[in-house]
């Protein structure tokens, strides 16, 4: 299957561009590179360095004959939205619009979206169901609830089916170390904690010790990345034998504080480094933990790399031997 994954040249995407190819499947990547990493594209794959809101998309997507889309592209960084919403606006709804809309007039009905947890805000209830209140507390939050919002139109009224996939905390590498995470600035705890422990930076903060929880400090659902990817290629099996527009939270069910993931990473790396105490932060909720019980009965999704101790050695292995990470900007 020809699949246009937009944003391929990043994170996620890379990643699920990878799965695509070992699973038989003809992924083309487009990415404007504001973000992506052109050396994170498998060498044979077809490349187009192009934003996702481009005029022409419809006609480039009619004649490379794309069956399905996987959107990843967007700006993804919370605390960023709250400072500068213009850009998250435009590039991730605005955007979007024209993707989506392109793919309408190219006649392309199968969209995968890569949603994310922000969409739900401040839980009542831990682990999290898709039919928890959606009340986004961010700007990030709120553009990919408006995009998830389109495309339900889109649905309804053009017949354009879609999955949406909530991600929790999307974490690790691929284990042949040949891809992985690198993010300007790095937001992400794991890769942070692992900057510490490379001498890259003095030390790791913890942001707040009195939440309720077992030891006092946040509780997060990490996710393999690679368990992301597959989820996204069962996802468009999904729609392409006929599955109903859907969204799926994808989590590994488990919560770890962010003192256990520090303790873990001192583990996996044999190396002790200096963790500060700090205070909270406005924002972070106590306790963040999934439930994917709909996407595993109704998709047979299994996510098998979420072991915690092996997203920290996939994500050292990637970080050890690339301690510029791509060093392409």
């Amino acid at each position: 299957m020809k699949i246009l994954v937009t944003g391929g040249a990043g994170y996620i995407g890379s990643h699920t561009v990878k799965a695509l190819c070992e699973n038989g499947h003809t992924p083309v990547v487009l990415d404007n590179l504001s973000r992506g990493h052109k050396p994170s594209i498998p060498a044979g794959v077809e490349f187009l360095e192009k934003d996702i809101a481009d005029p022409d998309l419809a006609k480039v997507m009619k004649d490379l004959g794309i069956e399905g889309i996987m959107h990843f592209a967007a700006h993804s960084q919370v605390g960023e939205s709250m400072q500068k919403p213009n850009i998250y606006y435009e590039n991730n709804v605005v955007g979007s619009y024209r993707l989506i809309e392109s793919a309408r007039l190219a006649g392309v009905k199968n969209f995968v979206f890569s949603s994310t947890a922000a969409v739900y805000g401040e839980p009542d209830v831990v682990p999290i169901t898709e039919d928890s209140p959606h009340r986004p507390t961010n700007v990030y939050g709120r553009t990919k609830l408006m995009i998830e919002q389109m495309l339900s139109d889109y649905s309804n009224i053009y017949g354009q089916r879609y999955v949406a996939l909530r991600y929790f905390n999307a974490a690790g590498a691929d284990p042949s170390g040949t891809i992985g995470e690198d993010h300007s600035p790095e937001t992400h705890l794991i890769p942070l904690i692992l900057d510490a422990a490379l001498g890259k930076r003095p030390s790791i903060s913890i942001f707040g010790t009195d939440y309720d929880t077992p030891d006092g400090t946040c509780v997060r659902d990490y996710i393999h990345v690679n368990d992301l990817a597959s989820a996204h290629l069962l996802a468009m099996e999904y729609l392409t034998k006929g599955g109903d527009s859907n969204y799926f939270n994808l989590g590994s069910g488990n919560g770890f504080s962010v003192k256990e993931i520090v303790e873990t990473t001192k583990e996996v790396t044999g190396i002790d480094f200096k963790v500060e105490i700090g205070p909270r932060r406005a924002g972070d909720p106590g306790t963040l933990i999934a439930s994917s019980d709909k996407i595993k009965q109704l998709l047979g999704w299994n996510p098998t790399h979420s072991n915690v101790k092996d997203i920290i050695k996939d994500a050292w292995n990637w970080h050890k031997n690339h301690p510029n990470r791509y060093n392409d900007k």
